[in-house]
């Protein structure tokens, strides 16, 4: 199984408190994403990765959603350090530990 890949998409700012900034990983990799071990996941599904946009590399999880795919939530650390925000696209690579 292969355990990288990379993701073009869109940053999105939910809104709410915090204002959340996500990619959708889409549903391409969900099924790879939802066949991980039960002992490599955390609570509620979540998938621990090692994601890297531009520079910068954090580890975080992937959270599924309703739809069937997977977000990735991008701090706004990240965010400042790439110099992007709602509606850019980006390419994401992202490891699943």
């Amino acid at each position: 199984m292969d355990r990288a890949f990379s993701v073009r998409a869109t940053v999105k700012r939910v809104e709410g408190t915090g204002g959340w900034y996500f990619v959708d990983v889409g549903k391409k990799h969900a099924g790879m994403l939802r066949a991980r071990p039960k002992e490599t996941k955390v609570g509620w599904g979540y998938v621990p990765v090692r994601a890297t946009l531009g520079q910068s590399e954090w580890r975080t999880t992937l959270f599924p959603t309703k739809e069937g795919s997977y977000l990735l939530a991008i701090k706004a650390k990240i965010r400042a350090a790439e110099g992007v925000g709602d509606g850019d696209t980006v390419t994401v690579h992202i490891h699943v530990l």
